[in-house]
């Protein structure tokens, strides 16, 4: 018989009405050499507001990630960009590249499409690896920068020494792309210090047919290039003001790449540990971080503003 109601994607639908009734709009821009990008955009930018980018991690879609932090981050004054990355949402490319570093170049080109020359950017876990990379590759056009729960400075050797509760790349791969129930309870038992407990199979199994089965294959190569001849030494510092928020038992990214992360920026960052939280902390505790995004993107500007 006829699936004759999906919860995934009546969910979808209200998180879209309600992205609209923020104030955005849906957006598509085609790049014209096989990559598209969708990105909700500002019905009415106003030039004399900054602009902020809220790049989303590889749980869902844009709509997904954001939902609890748009109307928040709107009231405090910005011009809110909010893309879909690269096989996500309606965001792809014929392209092969699959690199971080491909990601960032096409948000950036996709800003620039827009009109938008300098931003903030707030990066979820993968969308931290974009962010961090956007930074380094165009360091004139980012004022501010949010990494939540990105693990850029994880290391190739990091997977082989046990600091991840997956043994290899693909076991990493079945869990952030469930195909089954089972699957998508561990993701969530991973994601999050109290996760929904006796979620009915069959909604899971309607959240991944909606949300988990296209662009598999393109996914499971963004998440192999993640890792690839990943070494600390070698990742760009960047000059940026730096705020780096992180769930304190984070079992996707743990707690030490924060630290990690922390000593290599040598000085330029801020470092906030959400205490009973874990990868997922933006979903658990989104009022505690939404008054840290406050206090660093707002409160600072104000009191630095007020002593030019």
């Amino acid at each position: 018989m006829a699936k004759c109601f999906s919860f995934t994607m009546f969910r979808d639908k209200a998180y879209r009405q309600a992205f609209a009734s923020a104030g955005l709009k849906s957006s598509t821009t085609d790049f014209g050499d096989g990559s598209t990008m969708h990105c909700w955009i500002p019905q009415n930018a106003c030039e004399s507001k900054p602009s902020l980018l809220l790049v989303h991690g590889f749980g869902a879609n844009a709509t997904w990630q954001w939902s609890e932090q748009l109307r928040p981050l709107l009231h405090a004054n910005y011009n809110v960009y909010v893309p879909d990355l690269l096989f996500f949402g309606d965001s792809y490319t014929t392209r092969p590249e699959r690199s971080v570093s491909f990601q960032a170049q096409c948000v950036m080109r996709l800003m620039e499409s827009l009109g938008v020359e300098r931003m903030s950017l707030i990066g979820v876990s993968y969308g931290g690896f974009v962010s961090y990379s956007l930074a380094a590759q165009f360091p004139a056009a980012v004022e501010k920068l949010v990494l939540c729960c990105a693990g850029v400075c994880l290391e190739g050797k990091d997977l082989e020494e046990g600091l991840f509760v997956v043994k290899d790349l693909d076991e990493a791969a079945s869990i952030l792309m469930p195909q089954t129930p089972d699957r998508l309870r561990q993701l969530m038992r991973l994601s999050f210090v109290r996760p929904a407990r006796g979620v009915p199979s069959c909604f899971l199994a309607d959240f991944i047919d909606v949300m988990c089965t296209e662009f598999v294959k393109e996914k499971r190569e963004l998440i192999q290039s993640i890792l690839k001849e990943r070494s600390s030494t070698n990742l760009p510092k960047i000059n940026q003001p730096t705020l780096i928020i992180w769930g304190e038992q984070d079992q996707i990214f743990p707690v030490e790449l924060a630290y990690r992360l922390h000593r290599h920026l040598e000085g330029n960052s801020e470092l906030v540990i959400i205490k009973n939280t874990g990868h997922a902390f933006n979903l658990e505790k989104p009022k505690e971080f939404c008054k840290h995004l406050k206090a660093f993107l707002v409160d600072q500007h104000l009191r630095s503003s007020k002593t030019d």
